[in-house]
């Protein structure tokens, strides 16, 4: 299936909230419980990275725990991680970056795909593959606001969503640039708020980052 059917769908998950939150998850239950309260603040597209085992068996729990939440799999680094993900239940898939074979299994993936670049060339290469929503990752790293406003120019159609150092603080700068969707991060996670399973807190937090900026 060709990305371009894909690019609505992915630009609509953007515009759920102005902050796609990050998650990394030790169990099922443990994604469920983040979801939960990132739902009820208003944060209803979640990413659940790749990074721990438990992570495939959270999105399954996070479809069917939490009805108004989209939950999607992140740090896609392989065509074979992409069937796992889909398996799992995952409603969109991120990268951090894209090789060429990453890529082209991006094209063909059977959900919306929102893949990583760090550079003008990285943009136009997934370009070419019929993308037009990306992630900017790590955004702050790479050039941060300063960069997306100089790829605006030259770049008009694509959308970003960058991740990668990005705050509460800082997210207003982001959000406020033409071709920013939305932003992805962590901050309404923190650590210790999850190690005493504060979720409370967690809702607030994402309530917060909800009110950055309506859904468009």
């Amino acid at each position: 299936m060709n990305p371009a059917s894909h690019q609505n769908e992915i630009l609509s998950v953007m515009a759920l909230a102005p902050v796609i939150p990050v998650l990394t998850v030790r169990s099922a239950e443990d994604g469920v419980a983040q979801a939960r309260a990132l739902a009820a603040g208003g944060l209803l597209a979640i990413e659940v990275t790749l990074r721990t085992g438990g992570a495939l068996a959270a999105i399954t729990a996070i479809r069917d725990a939490v009805p108004g939440a989209v939950v999607g799999a992140g740090t896609i680094l392989s065509p074979e991680q992409i069937a796992e993900a889909c398996a799992a239940g995952a409603r969109f898939l991120v990268s951090p970056g894209a090789s060429p074979r990453l890529a082209q299994a991006a094209a063909a993936a059977p959900v919306p795909f929102l893949p990583g670049v760090a550079t003008a060339s990285e943009a136009i290469t997934l370009m070419e593959f019929g993308f037009r929503a990306l992630k900017l990752f790590p955004a702050e790293a790479v050039g941060g606001v300063k960069l997306l406003a100089s790829l605006a120019g030259p770049l008009p159609d694509l959308r970003f969503c960058p991740t990668g150092g990005i705050d509460l603080a800082k997210a207003p700068s982001y959000l406020a640039l033409p071709n920013v969707a939305c932003v992805g991060g962590s901050w309404m996670l923190p650590k210790a708020a999850l190690g005493a399973g504060d979720y409370a807190a967690v809702e607030k937090l994402a309530r917060e980052a909800a009110a950055l900026r309506a859904p468009a």
